[in-house]
């Protein structure tokens, strides 16, 4: 049973989410502050964090900055005011991997939650399956129908970490450490010539991205398939 964790301050929301993810089979944790929120997150290490922004004691902002510096790698989706694109680049920006903006559908937060546990359980895979595509990290190979589809190494790294990180929001800086290492200078011009490259190779048309999305101000999203 997977554990979810709820920061959040409204008694009234609270309560709902605790409910409609208890009714769906999850364990559920709960804070009102940002003060519990941050030591229940440290001290239970749950599977996901749903995270408000505006709570007392500490902010949602602080509460992801520190998760991440302290190394907790878990998904954190903010829960951000309608309209609110400033909080929403800000708090990608700091480490978390997707927003729902309020009011949202119960409903569409439960299906991103179990999307993203569900990816989480395929990380340390080998082998990476999206539409007609398998990428094999023990060969460094990408196929497509069984063939073979040519990648730079960067362009295979790049994609690795894709769907390694499948449905987060990564900034340039993620991937630039992530794909180049922290010691090599690289612009985030480069970084947008390689997606580019990437895209003409797995994209049914580049030009309107099916997998790999641009979050503007931010950087990158990579969306598999509904059915994958």
């Amino acid at each position: 049973m997977e554990t979810i964790l709820i920061i959040e301050d409204d008694s009234t929301m609270l309560r709902g989410l605790k409910d409609n993810f208890e009714y769906a089979g999850y364990h559920v944790l709960t804070a009102d502050d940002g003060e519990k929120g941050l030591e229940a997150a440290l001290d239970a290490k749950p599977d996901l964090i749903i995270l408000d922004i505006m709570l007392p004691k500490i902010n949602g902002y602080e509460i992801c900055r520190w998760l991440r510096e302290a190394g907790l790698d878990v998904p954190i989706i903010m829960l951000t005011a309608k309209g609110q694109e400033s909080d929403i680049i800000l708090g990608l920006n700091l480490g978390a991997d997707d927003y729902v903006t309020k009011p949202f559908s119960i409903k569409e937060l439960l299906a991103r939650v179990s999307a993203f546990l569900r990816r989480a359980k395929k990380s340390e895979s080998s082998e990476y399956k999206f539409a007609d595509f398998v990428l094999d990290l023990s060969a460094r190979k990408l196929t497509r129908n069984n063939k073979a589809i040519e990648l730079s190494p960067k362009e295979f790294d790049l994609l690795a970490y894709f769907l390694k990180k499948q449905s987060r929001a990564l900034t340039r800086d993620d991937i630039l450490n992530a794909v180049w290492g922290f010691n090599c200078f690289v612009t985030p011009r480069s970084i947008d010539r390689c997606v580019t490259t990437l895209r003409d190779k797995i994209e049914p048309d580049p030009h309107r991205p099916a997998f790999i999305k641009t979050i503007r101000s931010v950087g990158y999203k990579f969306e598999p398939p509904e059915d994958d």
